[in-house]
């Protein structure tokens, strides 16, 4: 990803979210990435579980890890650009 494409990534604290609606507002965020965005997490916690599920919902999702723990996780997920 360009460092344009960079500079408007939204980036979200999902710890500011309560638990019970994280993963509904994730996915959410996550349907409406056009090709070639990104969205930067911000999270208490290995989101193991949240990658897996995105995996199995929409499999042109790109996941990297740009922090791991241990107090916090940020993690970047973007939508390649179309060709």
């Amino acid at each position: 990803m360009g460092e344009q494409a960079l500079s408007k990534e939204r980036v979200v604290d999902v710890r500011e979210i309560s638990p019970s609606v994280r993963h509904t507002v994730i996915t959410q965020l996550v349907t409406h990435l056009a090709a070639g965005e990104t969205l930067q997490l911000i999270v208490d916690h290995d989101p193991r579980r949240l990658k897996l599920q995105l995996e199995v919902r929409d499999g042109g999702i790109c996941w990297e890890y740009l922090e791991k723990g241990p107090d916090i996780w940020r993690v970047r997920l973007g939508r390649g650009a179309s060709t």
